[in-house]
This record gives C-alpha cells, sequence and structure tokens, in this order.
C-alpha cells in the first residue's frame, strides 16, 4: 500500500510517517518510480506508534519496543520492558509536577510581599510590565 493509503487507514499524516520511517519506527520499500510501499502489517505498526507517543512516549523510546510495535497491543499489551518505560516516563513527568508547584508556590508568595503594603514604611519598589 502507498503512504497515502496508509495514512488514511491509520489517521497518520504523510509527513508523521515519513518521520517515522526516519527515526526507524517504520519501513517501506521503494517502487520502480520512487513511491513508498507498506506491507499490510505497517497499518497495526502506525497505529501502535502513534498510541504510544500519545501516551507520552518519545521516539526514542519506541526503540525499546521493537518486536512488540508490530503486535496488537490494544489486545496484547505486555512488552518486555514496557512497564519499566512507563514508569521512568511517569516518575519523570511527576518531578516536572513536583518542580513546578514549588515554583508556583515561591511566585505567590512573593506577589503576596509585593502586593501587601510594607510594615517597616518603606515603600516597595514597582515592577514595570514594559520589557527591557
Amino acid at each position: 500500500m502507498r503512504i497515502g493509503e496508509l495514512a488514511r487507514r491509520t489517521g497518520a499524516t504523510t509527513r508523521a510517517l515519513r518521520y517515522y520511517e526516519q527515526r526507524g519506527l517504520l519501513t517501506s520499500v521503494r517502487s520502480g518510480n520512487g513511491y513508498r510501499d507498506y506491507d499490510p502489517s505497517s497499518v497495526t505498526l502506525v497505529r501502535n506508534i502513534r498510541t504510544l507517543l500519545a501516551a507520552g512516549l518519545t521516539s526514542d523510546d519506541l526503540r525499546h519496543f521493537d518486536g512488540c510495535l508490530s503486535r496488537d497491543l490494544s489486545n496484547e499489551p505486555t512488552c518486555e520492558g514496557v512497564v519499566e518505560l512507563y514508569e521512568q516516563r511517569l516518575s519523570a513527568v511527576e518531578e516536572r509536577i513536583a518542580a513546578l508547584a514549588e515554583l508556583r508556590t515561591r511566585l505567590r508568595h512573593q506577589l503576596e510581599e509585593l502586593r501587601s503594603p510594607s510594615s517597616d514604611g518603606i515603600a516597595r519598589p514597582e515592577f514595570s510590565s514594559q520589557v527591557r
């Protein structure tokens, strides 16, 4: 099947399919006229790639799924190393959330200080909204 048909059957763009191929996640055979031809099993492969990318994994992460991507992961989701990879990604996301929550707390505190009248009689500086 050609790239346009694969795109229609999977909901991916042709640009995404070329990217997956560039990253080594998808393969095609070039016909005599230079068109990409894909095996019918590529439909399952691309659907899995899209599902895993939407879950927050990266194209580099997907290389860990080597033999699993061609299987129907919606019915057979467990592949070696997948759980550990998801745990690593989840841990990284939780660390970022914690760092952002801490930053939010500091910003709120500083904003409260800037908005509150000075108890020592010293005027607080006003910050200009203009970029210098």
